[in-house]
């Protein structure tokens, strides 16, 4: 018999396949959004991209809360915090498509769109739910006391 746990489990691996694929997917609209048209230095920018990257990144939010919800037993809180905050710190870091993604362009110039919307997409897939644990165990620390 299949348990919660095991559904839960199963659940986060898809959505975070679901956020590699819209990646790829929104990646290669920035992409093209650039070199079809000259006049969009940022892919990101075009609108037909943005108003697409808007509605795949609601969908990763709703996701997250989702996994938040029902996915994370209370032993993994810790280290899925953790994980969650080296996510985040490492998309700030990142910045845009120009900055650090420059050497992954001089194998492909695709490279660095896919990188830069898989990457949005696991960190607004991954924000919420982090942000619903966070509150969850200020909330049993608080509590205990």
């Amino acid at each position: 018999m299949v348990t919660l746990e095991e559904i839960a489990k199963y659940a986060f691996m898809a959505f975070v396949a679901i956020a590699i694929i819209a990646g790829l997917a929104i990646g290669y609209m920035a992409y093209d959004a650039v070199n079809d048209y000259s006049a969009t230095p940022n892919g990101f920018a075009d609108p037909d991209v943005s108003k697409n990257n808007g509605y795949v990144t609601l969908i990763m939010l709703i996701l997250g809360i989702i996994v938040g919800l029902v996915s994370v037993t209370a032993k993994e809180v810790a280290p899925f915090l953790v994980s969650a905050i080296a996510l985040m710190v490492a998309r700030i870091g990142i910045g845009t498509v120009a900055d650090v993604w420059a050497p992954l362009a001089e194998v492909s110039d695709l490279l660095p769109y896919w990188a830069t919307a898989i990457l949005n997409y696991i960190v607004a897939f991954v924000a919420p739910a982090a942000v619903i644990l966070a509150i969850r165990s200020v909330w049993v620390l608080a509590r205990t006391k």
